[in-house]
């Protein structure tokens, strides 16, 4: 079991909040990724629920069990840190049994577990090495062997990939997805790393200076951002956004901006308002019929199979993505398409994603998102 409810959990650290008032809940045997920047609150929230940071308000629940006030070591939680954290003058073999002794275990079924979690973690010829003769790779699977012996009802995991090089985490990676549908134990994991996030979590919660900006799968908050904030942050190249006003056009509402006229695909009597729009770099087509956007290149970037060109459109700077080569050169200027279907709108001041009402009325009126993602 491994069901984590998190309710209004807040971290001051003097006048400083690092979390503010995020209620969350984690089904058992759910990967949830905690993504954001740095400073964001997503690793003081993972130290809170291990007991390393008690909240200053909120309340943290294990299976239905209130363990706000648990000291760590009664939680039945397992950390994984981003230091690995291991005992330098232990061997292999005794850094995984380090939590079975301190249990006072038998010798007997101390050996058994940390045989079966070096053998399901490939470490079974390295248990008698220190951790200064090992790669950073397999320290990190000795600190997650740590974790596993414990039999724990979640896993916390703390950019536990951070100090590996790039070929390393993506192996990596795919040895933590394997275990967790191995295991069906809850994992909880923080990083800023999107591309971890997109590629393991079941769901990503998404924080931004201490508070909750979205929930749910990977799909979900990159084909629908519930701010701007979420549509900026995911992504590579982010998304592009740039103020815009709509207004309608032979019924037809659309944005516009200078160098840019895009539709909407809704229909109403709507004028003069104030929007920031968004449309993936991906979704952009250059020499597409019915051009939206007039922009001029001003750099492009070789990424081998896939080309990004760096354009101006009136006063704002935006990215197209696409199959390399996309043809154009460092002064060209070029009519960009894209589908309605791709266009996002944010409010102007709050950020939050807006849905366009359409129901044969004369007007049609747009509908802010609440922070949770809820149409207002």
């Amino acid at each position: 079991m491994g069901h984590i409810r998190i309710r209004g959990a807040t971290k001051r650290f003097g006048a400083v909040t690092a979390v503010d008032g995020v209620t969350l809940d984690i089904a058992d045997g759910e990967f949830l990724v905690l993504l954001g920047p740095s400073g964001c609150g997503k690793s003081t929230l993972l130290r809170a629920f291990a007991g390393l940071a008690p909240l200053t308000a909120g309340q943290l629940e294990l299976d239905g069990r209130d363990i706000t006030h648990t000291p760590p070591r009664e939680r039945d939680l397992a950390m994984v840190f981003q230091s690995y954290a291991l005992y330098p003058h232990l061997s292999v073999e005794r850094n995984i049994g380090f939590p079975l002794r301190a249990r006072r275990e038998s010798r007997k079924d101390v050996q058994r577990k940390v045989g079966e979690v070096a053998a399901s973690l490939e470490l079974s010829e390295l248990l008698q090495r220190r951790p200064r003769e090992l790669s950073g790779g397999q320290r990190q699977r000795v600190a997650l062997g740590r974790a596993l012996v414990r039999d724990p009802g979640a896993f916390l995991l703390d950019e536990p990939l951070s100090n590996l090089d790039a070929k390393l985490r993506a192996s990596t990676r795919y040895e933590l997805v394997e275990l967790h549908r191995r295991l069906g134990t809850t994992f909880v994991y923080v990083t800023h790393d999107q591309v971890e996030a997109m590629t393991m979590a079941t769901r990503i919660a998404i924080l931004n200076q201490g508070r909750l900006e979205q929930v749910g799968t990977p799909a979900e908050v990159y084909d629908e951002p519930a701010s701007a904030f979420v549509a900026g942050f995911l992504g590579s190249p982010p998304m592009n956004l740039f103020p815009a006003t709509v207004v309608s056009r032979g019924g037809e509402l659309v944005a516009v901006a200078p160098g840019l006229e895009v539709p909407l695909g809704h229909r109403g009597e709507l004028t003069d308002t104030e929007v920031v729009l968004g449309i993936r770099p991906e979704h952009l087509r250059p020499h597409g019929p019915r051009p939206a956007l007039h922009g001029v290149v001003q750099l492009l970037e070789n990424l081998g199979g896939e080309e990004i060109a760096h354009l101006t459109v009136g006063s704002a700077r935006l990215c197209l993505r696409g199959p390399r080569p996309l043809g154009l050169e460092p002064g060209d200027e070029v009519g960009l398409a894209t589908e309605p279907a791709h266009v996002h709108v944010f409010h102007h001041t709050t950020g939050r994603r807006l849905r366009w009402q359409d129901d044969h009325a004369d007007a049609a009126l747009p509908s802010e998102e609440t922070e949770q993602g809820v149409p207002a």
